[in-house]
């Protein structure tokens, strides 16, 4: 859930694309800076803030607030969620009142409830800790804390658009993206000096060269803002991933991305999802990335052995809805069931849907399967019927696990 600036679909941010790409198309033309968020804003504010802690932040300025906040984003980052409640408790107590305490709680509601859709009862709760440090972060006027609530108010709006472009609430997103620009350039004030910045310099290398390489309608577009260019940016995220502890799980969920989505590298990919899952093992979302890893690289033995050994699933109904599409490709692909395989994919449209945006790269990725299975059945009416439905959800038309 990261921050970046704006590309627009339909002159729209809000088209269907990942989490993590979503959010990247929303900033990376909102100035020149920052994929639906890996997936998150929160903690690269956070990593952030720790890194700029010695521009006169308040929060920020002494070590014991730096290790419980530290400790406090691997708990959410794995779904420890009592744990960080008591994180939250703590910081409250040392900094009642700081903007950064509604920015951790929102966070925590975010993540419990994943994927918040904007039925969830917990959305009010979520928009209300968010408005309220960004409210908090504009009436704060202290020079010397200005880097600390600039990336804290900056976290904040990143983490009420992601929500926003999610759930394709369009008329949500305009008014918080036009007053986030001006947050956007000044925060470019403090890059030269910090190497946690990288993670941002990195994003829009990359995203401004590729997407509209991969999107042509938009390299008119493109020309309005700054080049870029894929290697620096590949570069610069590679750097924070060796050599930044809070960054590391978010360029590694970008890189991941990259590779699968726009490189058609999936063995480069594989590399950065192992790594994420073994780091946060108890994160769903991280988990269904790998397995569909896996399962792109023609791992079936061991994508059916992450299913088979991870009790995430209970846990999440979004990442089950998931994994019974996974389970469609293995029967399609592994075993040649294609009857158990239709019946999967079926399933798994039928389970996911109730997640709407969210679910709809998993829903392609079934559509494609039925696809094929109509083929092989001879059933070309349905052939080329699934086939429009999976290439209307894609994001991307190239992972269709046709090969």
């Amino acid at each position: 859930m990261v921050i970046i600036l704006p590309l627009m679909d339909d002159f729209n941010p809000l088209n269907k694309i990942h989490k993590i790409q979503k959010i990247i198309k929303l900033f990376i033309f909102l100035s020149s800076l920052p994929e639906k968020f890996k997936k998150s804003m929160f903690f690269i504010g956070l990593a952030l803030l720790l890194s700029t802690s010695s521009l006169h932040g308040q929060l920020l300025n002494d070590s014991t607030s730096i290790k419980l906040i530290k400790k406090g984003i691997d708990y959410v980052y794995n779904f420890q969620f009592n744990n960080a409640d008591k994180v939250s408790a703590e910081l409250s107590k040392l900094y009642p009142g700081h903007p950064l305490i509604y920015l951790f709680k929102g966070m925590e509601i975010y993540w419990e409830n994943y994927p918040l859709i904007t039925t969830s009862v917990a959305r009010e709760s979520f928009e209300e800790d968010m408005h309220k440090c960004i409210e908090l972060c504009d009436k704060n006027k202290n020079p010397s804390a200005e880097a600390e609530i600039l990336l804290t108010n900056l976290c904040a709006r990143g983490f009420l658009l992601l929500f926003y472009t999610d759930n394709d609430l369009s008329f949500e997103v305009f008014p918080i993206a036009t007053s986030t620009y001006q947050c956007i350039r000044k925060s470019f004030d403090f890059t030269s000096n910090y190497s946690d910045f990288y993670f941002f310099t990195g994003v829009y290398n990359y995203y401004r060269e590729a997407y509209p390489e991969a999107h042509p309608v938009y390299k008119t577009l493109a020309f309005l803002f700054p080049t870029g260019s894929k290697v620096k940016g590949l570069k610069d995220l590679k750097t924070v991933a060796n050599n930044s502890i809070i960054l590391k799980a978010e360029s590694y969920s970008f890189l991941t991305q990259i590779f699968l989505s726009f490189e058609n590298n999936y063995q480069q990919a594989t590399f950065y999802s192992k790594s994420l899952h073994a780091i946060y093992p108890d994160n769903p979302e991280y988990l269904g990335i790998y397995i569909k890893n896996l399962l792109l690289i023609k791992q079936y033995d061991e994508a059916e052995k992450e299913i088979g050994s991870s009790n995430t699933y209970l846990r999440n109904s979004f990442f089950q809805a998931q994994v019974t599409i996974f389970n469609g490709i293995l029967q399609e692909k592994k075993y040649h069931d294609f009857k158990q395989a239709q019946e999967c994919y079926l399933k798994g449209i039928k389970d996911i849907s109730v997640f709407r945006s969210y679910g709809e790269e998993y829903a392609a990725y079934a559509y494609f399967g039925l696809s094929r299975i109509s083929a092989i059945n001879g059933d070309k009416d349905n052939e080329k019927t699934y086939r429009k439905l999976a290439l209307k959800l894609a994001d991307f038309k190239n992972i269709d696990f046709d090969e």
